[in-house]
């Protein structure tokens, strides 16, 4: 058992540190502000192999394990969470293009996908189909050599800046079972996008609904066969969470260099505030939550590399983890700022609104709690 990154995952870190040092952080107050989509600096991302990281190789993509790709998703969190989490998405969606098209499209899409030059969003949530994503009603119909697709999703990160959809859609019957996944150029006729959703954080990735009219897709854009969607959201969700995790450790990552600064710094009652007890004992909770968590994560993420059969369970409980303790570590930072935490000129305040979302998505962390339970219930010792 040996805890130490190799030496290839530390230059991956290093790579993916200098890319945040030069190309994110300087520029996320900014895009946050403005709403700002950086779609030039994730296409740059891609030219490092940044947008394929775990899509195999012989696909077009980086072949990395999931935890080789979480070391990067951390890194490069610490510079811009909202900019990084959309990278992590776009990684999920090519991978599941990768490993469920057919060869023509694979090799149509996914290295262009892997490389930054083209854009996918992942959609799976519906209004009325969040937690319980098993009863979306967004309809496939099949009609000769083509699908007819009709519906709305909600809440689609890069929606209507994206190239493609990989869109889950029932085909069959209700259920799990009845939903089927599909490949969909954005620009397919039928397809419109609603407003960027005004969101408390992620203002640097657009959140659009996709609505669907009679949106006509070949046969061949289907993503496995029928009745395989449900399960192959689910084995791209795994990832997601870990991938979502990475993003958290990042933030909560940042959180804490800057905190540590800023107590060394700020005199109150004639000495630095770090010098006061209670402060200390803020900061060393702070990165004993930091570290529990990478551990917690990066054990997920080898168990998803060795098709663990507990794998699912691990992820469901590397992000439930990660994502609550990194938002705590995040709030703690602007506590130990004060009034000036709560202030734009500093960046606590973006790290803990951007942070939230992860408690919520690639699966809410009560649902994550569902998952772990069921299967130490069906009597599966994960401990």
């Amino acid at each position: 058992m040996d805890f130490a990154l190799s030496e290839e995952q530390q230059a991956f870190v290093d790579t993916a540190r200098q890319f945040m040092e030069k190309e994110l952080a300087p520029k996320a107050a900014e895009w946050d502000a403005n709403s700002h989509f950086p779609v030039d600096v994730i296409k740059a991302s891609g030219a490092l192999g940044f947008c394929g990281l775990y899509t195999p190789e012989a696909a077009g993509g980086m072949g990395l394990s999931r935890l080789d790709s979480s070391l990067v998703f951390e890194e490069l969190s610490k510079g811009c969470v909202s900019t990084t989490a959309f990278i992590t998405i776009h990684n999920m969606a090519t991978w599941m293009i990768a490993s469920f098209a057919n060869e023509s499209v694979r090799d149509e899409w996914v290295p262009v996908l892997a490389s930054g030059e083209k854009l996918a969003s992942y959609c799976l949530t519906e209004p009325n189909a969040g937690s319980d994503a098993a009863s979306l009603t967004t309809s496939a119909r099949r009609d000769g050599d083509d699908y007819v697709l009709n519906g709305a999703k909600a809440f689609i990160s890069g929606a209507g800046s994206t190239d493609v959809l990989v869109l889950m859609a029932r085909t069959g019957e209700a259920g799990p079972k009845g939903i089927s996944c599909f490949l969909i150029p954005s620009d397919t006729p039928g397809i419109s996008f609603g407003r960027n959703e005004d969101k408390m954080g992620w203002k640097s990735q657009p959140t659009r609904q996709v609505v669907l009219d009679d949106v006509r897709v070949p046969a061949r854009y289907r993503l496995g066969d029928e009745g395989d969607g449900f399960a192959i959201a689910m084995k791209g969700l795994d990832g997601g969470r870990i991938n979502i995790a990475s993003c958290s450790l990042g933030a909560a990552h940042a959180a804490l260099d800057q905190s540590l600064a800023y107590v060394q710094e700020r005199q109150q009652f004639g000495r630095a505030i770090a010098d006061f007890q209670s402060v200390q004992f803020k900061l060393a909770d702070m990165a004993t939550q930091l570290v529990a968590s990478q551990q917690m994560v990066r054990l997920a993420a080898w168990k998803l590399d060795n098709n663990d059969a507990d794998r699912s369970a691990f992820c469901a409980m590397g992000k439930r983890l990660a994502t609550d303790l990194c938002f705590d570590i995040c709030n703690e930072g602007i506590q130990l700022h004060g009034g000036y935490g709560y202030i734009r000129e500093y960046p606590l305040e973006r790290y803990m609104r951007d942070a939230r979302v992860h408690q919520i998505l690639e699966g809410t962390n009560e649902i994550m709690r569902v998952i772990v339970a069921r299967r130490l219930l069906n009597g599966t010792p994960l401990v």
